[in-house]
């Protein structure tokens, strides 16, 4: 069997089992512990969670490979990075698993050229998830655990971990514009105790332009791309801004850059200007969350009359909320972008059990 076969065939024997509500395990005691220990972190450790898999399934694979050494130019190593890329990642991903952007191994305290022995120097972090990490994998390869075995018992957990966080979004469609702006803000603002949270304005934005693509004359026949991975944000090519409407031809539109506690800069005025400078922008957004009432508005619509004189661009910069406000105006029923927000509150992969749970918890409230 090869690395997809192998992850299937595990998968399948989870499904399977946790269909019964069997999250049992013949594991010792202290092994369990351990892959517990990690499942339980593995929003927080994915590039861990890719790594150990991909370790596993090598093993399944290459019974004779020592899978502490984990790079093609260690001696008797495999290329680690390459089986995750092309496959791990993109089947945890298939199945709604915690999932890196494109590798585990792009960790930087997964990706050191050292062997995975009890003594890895690599800073992961805290000491216990490293150790269960170890641990796994020294069990494995010198105590000669099955790897089926803890692949089995990581899926079931991993799967049970999933089901429990399909939560079932609340769409309220009685609340004006002022109670929907109220509630988004409350949404941003939760204390939360995982990432995440930065990518909730820019979903409202974009569930807006959803909703304005078809009912303004300004749109028309216009493209509104897909969001990008919140995660490859730096590594975009083509794109000016988290969000960006372009013309039929391909060419940048508009664009809107969103901000959740940062306050705009005419530094991150010029920033935006070389993301679009070499399109036909029409208009480009910098909106945030954070308060600007001290902000430097000399410097910043200076900078903005500089792009207009030589691109022609009309720059504008502007808070989340108001924006929001505005943009509902014109929509024949606010109730359908609540409708788009919560849409994307499921499918985004950014979005955390966390966020979603949250968002129930605030509608029940209700707004003030």
């Amino acid at each position: 069997m090869n690395h997809k076969e192998v992850l299937e065939m595990i998968y399948n024997q989870a499904i399977s089992e946790t269909a019964v509500s069997d999250y049992t395990t013949d594991l010792p005691g202290e092994m369990a512990s351990q892959i517990e220990l990690l499942v339980s972190r593995s929003e927080t450790n994915k590039g861990l969670i890719a790594v150990l898999t991909t370790l596993l399934i090598h093993k399944i694979v290459n019974r004779n490979q020592d899978i502490r050494y984990h790079q093609a130019q260690q001696e008797g190593g495999f290329a680690g990075r390459s089986i995750d890329k092309d496959v791990v990642t993109p089947f945890m991903k298939s199945v709604s698993f915690p999932s890196m952007a494109e590798s585990g191994w792009l960790t930087r305290s997964l990706e050191q050229p050292h062997p995975y022995t009890m003594d890895y120097p690599g800073k992961i972090k805290p000491d216990k998830v490293k150790k269960a990490f170890l641990v796994i994998i020294d069990s494995v390869q010198i105590q000669g655990l099955e790897p089926e075995r803890v692949l089995l018992y990581f899926f079931k957990l991993l799967i049970k971990q999933r089901d429990d966080m399909n939560v079932e979004l609340a769409k309220p469609h009685s609340l004006s514009i002022a109670g929907i702006v109220q509630l988004l803000e409350k949404h941003f603002t939760y204390k939360y105790n995982c990432a995440g949270a930065s990518r909730l304005p820019t979903l409202a934005i974009y569930a807006a332009y959803q909703c304005m693509m078809s009912q303004l004359t300004r749109y028309q026949g216009k493209i509104l791309c897909p969001l990008e991975s919140h995660n490859s944000a730096d590594k975009r090519s083509g794109r000016i801004g988290d969000i960006d409407v372009n013309n039929e031809s391909g060419d940048a539109f508009e664009g809107v850059e969103v901000k959740h506690g940062i306050p705009i800069t005419r530094q991150l005025v010029a920033d935006a200007y070389e993301k679009f400078k070499m399109h036909k922008t029409s208009r480009y957004y910098l909106l945030t969350t954070a308060n600007m009432d001290n902000a430097d508005w000399h410097g910043i619509e200076e900078e903005i009359k500089r792009i207009g004189q030589i691109h022609g661009c009309q720059v504008i910069v502007n808070g989340v909320y108001s924006t929001l406000k505005y943009y509902l105006r014109l929509l024949e029923d606010p109730a359908e972008f609540t409708d788009h927000y919560v849409e994307l509150l499921k499918s985004d992969d950014t979005i955390k059990y966390q966020h979603r749970v949250a968002w129930n918890e605030l509608v029940s409230r209700g707004v003030e």
